[in-house]
Order: C-alpha cells, then sequence, then structure tokens
C-alpha cells in the first residue's frame, strides 16, 4: 500500500488496532510525523500588537524542520511517475534542510540519499546529513546559471546513475502541493478559518506558493505576504518587477533567491517585505529570551515579518506564520559570538541578548 498524507497516520497491523488505542492520534513511523504540527501562539508580540501572532511550530516534523513535507512529496511524486524504484537514490541539491528531509524519509521508505551542498553553509547540518547517511559534497557558491551551482551538480550525478531522481526541489511543484495539501489545509482548520493573513520567507517558494493558494481558495481576502532576506531578488520582483538583489549578504540559510523558481510562479502574492539581518537575528534571540524558543535567523525573520505586519494591520488580526527549525542546527554561526561580530551583528543586539552567545 502506498502511503499517502491521507492515510500514512491511519495505517496499523490489525492486531494492533485491536488494542484500545486511537488510531487518529497514531503516528505511522517517520512518515505519519510529517504534518499535523502545533500552531503556536506568540505570547508577548501578541500581547503587544493586539493581534493574534501564531506559528506552526514546523521542528516538531519527524525530520525536525518545515522541509519534511516537501521532502515527502518529492520522493512520492517520483515514485508516481516511475521515476524512482525501490532501493533507489534519492539525489538532491539543497542548503540543508530539505536535504536532512530527503535523509530521514529515505532511511524509512529504503533509499539511498546523495545531497549536494553550497560551502557555506552550517557544518552541524552536513554533520547531520552524513550522521544520517547521506553522501554528502559541498561545492563552491555559484548562481544558478553556472554550470557549477550545487543543483546542476545533483541533476549530473543523478542522470549518471540507474534508478536514481534527481528531486529539483526548486522547479518541481510537487513541492508547492506538499502545502496545498497539508500546511493550507492545517492553518485554515487550527484557526477555524479566521486567519487574516500568512508571511513566510522563501527559498524555493513551495511553502508560500502552497499555503497561499490553498487559503486564498477559501477566502481571497486572506492576505499572502513575502518576507525576503537581504541580498535576494524577491522583494524588488514582487514589488518593482525587476529581479535586482537588495543589498548585502544574508547570515540566514536555504532562503532568498536570485531568481523566480517554478513553485513561486502564479504564487498569490499580495505583499513583500525585505527583512535585514539586524531584525531577523534580534528577534531570533528575543524569540529565545522572551519565548524560550530556541530556532534559526529564517524563523527570527518570519516572525519579524509577522510582527511588522500586524503593525501595519491593527489590533484584531489573526496572522499566521511558522518556526522552521530549531536553533542546534546553526549553533556554531548563529549562535557564535564571533560570527556575529564579524558581520556586524553584535553591537546591534540588545546587550541582555549576549548572554545566550558563546
Amino acid at each position: 500500500m502506498v502511503l499517502t498524507w491521507r492515510n500514512c497516520a491511519l495505517v496499523l497491523t490489525s492486531s494492533f488496532s485491536r488494542r484500545n488505542y486511537s488510531q487518529e492520534l497514531i503516528r505511522n513511523g517517520l512518515v505519519g510525523m510529517v504534518g499535523r504540527t502545533p500552531l503556536v501562539r506568540l505570547n508577548k508580540l501578541s500581547q503587544e500588537t493586539k493581534c493574534e501572532i501564531l506559528a506552526k511550530a514546523e521542528m516538531c516534523n519527524g525530520g525536525g524542520s518545515v522541509k519534511d513535507r516537501a521532502a515527502y512529496f518529492l520522493i512520492q511524486d517520483a515514485l508516481k511517475k516511475g521515476q524512482l524504484k525501490p532501493g533507489g537514490t534519492v539525489v538532491e541539491g539543497t542548503a540543508g534542510n530539505t536535504g536532512i528531509g530527503l535523509a530521514h524519509m529515505c532511511l524509512a521508505m529504503g533509499f539511498k540519499c546523495v545531497i549536494f551542498m553550497p560551502n557555506n553553509q552550517s557544518q552541524e547540518k552536513i554533520d547531520l546529513l552524513r550522521t544520517l547517511g547521506a553522501t554528502v559534497t559541498t561545492v563552491p557558491v555559484c548562481p544558478w546559471d553556472d554550470p557549477n551551482n550545487y543543483n546542476h551538480h545533483a541533476r549530473r550525478y543523478a542522470e549518471s546513475l540507474e534508478n536514481a531522481v534527481w528531486t529539483n526541489q526548486f522547479d518541481n511543484r510537487a513541492n508547492r502541493q506538499a502545502h496545498i495539501e497539508t500546511t493550507g489545509p492545517e492553518i485554515w482548520t487550527e484557526t477555524l478559518g479566521k486567519v487574516n493573513a500568512v508571511v513566510f520567507g522563501t527559498g524555493t517558494g513551495g511553502t508560500l506558493s502552497g499555503v497561499g493558494t490553498f487559503l486564498k481558495e477559501k477566502n481571497p481576502k486572506i492576505q499572502v505576504v513575502l518576507a525576503d532576506p537581504q541580498g535576494s531578488v524577491l522583494y524588488n520582483y514582487f514589488k518593482h518587477g525587476k529581479l535586482e538583489r537588495t543589498p548585502g549578504d544574508s547570515i540566514t540559510e536555504g532562503i532568498g533567491q536570485g531568481r523566480l523558481t517554478e513553485n513561486l510562479k502564479g504564487a498569490p502574492i499580495d505583499d513583500a517585505f525585505p527583512v535585514f539581518d539586524v531584525d531577523a537575528v534580534n528577534m531570533t534571540f528575543q524569540l529565545l529570551h522572551e519565548e524560550g524558543l530556541f530556532v534559526g535567523a529564517s524563523t527570527g525573520l518570519n516572525v519579524f515579518a509577522a510582527y511588522k505586519l500586524a503593525k501595519q494591520m491593527g489590533p484584531g488580526h489573526t496572522i499566521v506564520t511558522c518556526l522552521c527549525d530549531t536553533g542546534h542546527r546553526y549553533y556554531a554561526k548563529l549562535y557564535k559570538k564571533e560570527v556575529l561580530q564579524s558581520r556586524g551583528l553584535l553591537d546591534t543586539m540588545p546587550q541582555v541578548y549576549h548572554r545566550y552567545l558563546h
């Protein structure tokens, strides 16, 4: 039986199902841990803005990030299309979390995993991928149109193997579909349809476009907002129609773009905010200090944008974003004093947050 989102949590052995347990509440292995993450109220920010600022706690997926959703759907898409057969190899170019999600899924579903990634990503992610059994190759950072870009390495390697697939997370719309079928419906159900806006940073575009597509079908008045890190082209594209980068190179990982991906094309985006590292990083530490949430800078970016949107919309609105993953994956970079100092971010951080640095 092929597991799908709708039945993966319900497939139990007949002997187990005879016990007095609720099948609805039992997850079927790691695959069954994709989605249905908690929707968490950010108390201090909600109190300050008099809005409900809520976030999907995506670190509660089995692989520890929002990318588990895409990873599962990408593999299922390859299986349905006959591109991948039992025992085959899944190959992807990734800045980290999609690769980690794929590595987890490959172990659970019986596939091999090969990852190509740019060499500017955190060592924690690289080490974790290798611990999860993935073969990892790091390559110099190159733009998409350079044949040495990490994604093109992944494509060529997959093409050189039998029974292998390049899952192509940026342009394979199975990524978007994951959020049309899971994240969007969850947000709609958990807010009882009272959500007024969603805001996400984006790398592939899957989360923003998928959630936005689903929610707009439910209520066209729901605002879909892009949060874009410094150095990305997406803010200028959606605001001014130009693929021009904003100044700087961001400390965030896995978000921002230099092009318009297939997953982003046609996305129902109403507005876009540029978010600079100083604001993303300070919000990351504010979440730790005030809410006890240990997260990465992409989450800080998301939440800062949600906070900015709440101030713009005014009291009484419900705004949803996501906590992408945990800070464990960035401990040696984001939480290191000398790294922040080298980027000019230490002196802009409130002194009270310095206690969390090493």
